[in-house]
């Protein structure tokens, strides 16, 4: 139950804010080039358990792929399932996801040279919505879904702010305002730093990055919370 929030100025650029939601058992490794020899020149945050990424970027083709769970429409027998954390891999590295797919639903961000858009795959259906230029959120459901309740709650709030590519300090701004956010419960549905245990799922808020993809190339930095779902002033 991870949350994007995503600014798209042009087909060229954009910037975005992603926090990580995941078992606070399952081991991670911060931003590295983790895969030198499968995937030469990409960095990411590596899931040491399956070995994939939930953040890649590849930034000598200025691409960036963040992978969000979605819930599936028809369930999928776990020995069945493929690991999901090649997707933000192989999205690097110009092989994007097609057809169906033998893994549990996804929401997969894509930022690169021709745009932003995010491919949705259900457990049925995989579908493509581009991201059109302005400030979008996504969760667990679709991009802007008013019906996931941190969405309608804060994505007024970061469109208020000014856009992310006229202000040099617009990732301190987004920081503030997930400082801000963070003032609710963490099982508050409407929380960013979340605490999904008790809406049925072990996962916790652990890390957030900051990213801007520009012609000019592409600039990431990650950030681990001091405790799983936990935000102090501190963490900025």
């Amino acid at each position: 139950m991870c949350t994007v929030v995503i600014d798209v100025e042009d087909a060229a650029s954009a910037r975005l804010l992603a926090v990580r939601d995941e078992d606070p058992e399952r081991e991670w490794d911060g931003l590295g080039p983790w895969w030198p020899e499968q995937y030469p020149g990409v960095i990411g945050i590596r899931d040491r358990r399956a070995g994939g990424a939930w953040l890649a970027v590849n930034p000598a083709e200025r691409r960036l792929a963040v992978l969000l769970n979605r819930a599936d429409v028809r369930d999928l027998p776990e020995e069945r399932a493929v690991s999901r954390g090649s997707l933000a891999l192989e999205s690097v590295s110009g092989r994007s996801p097609v057809g169906a797919l033998p893994m549990h639903g996804f929401n997969l961000l894509e930022v690169g040279p021709d745009g932003a858009r995010v491919l949705s795959w259900d457990g049925v259906t995989l579908r493509e919505t581009p991201v059109a230029p302005g400030t979008h959120m996504i969760a667990h459901d679709d991009l802007d879904d008013a019906v996931t309740p941190r969405i309608q709650a804060w994505l007024p709030r970061f469109r208020a702010l000014a856009p992310a590519a006229e202000r040099a300090d617009w990732a301190h701004d987004w920081i503030t305002l997930l400082a801000e956010s963070a003032e609710l419960a963490p099982e508050d549905d409407r929380a960013i730093i979340r605490d999904n245990r008790p809406h049925g799922y072990p996962t916790q808020s652990l890390l957030y990055a900051t990213a801007s993809v520009t012609p000019s190339g592409v600039d990431v930095h990650d950030h681990a919370l001091p405790s799983p779902a936990h935000w102090d002033h501190a963490t900025a």
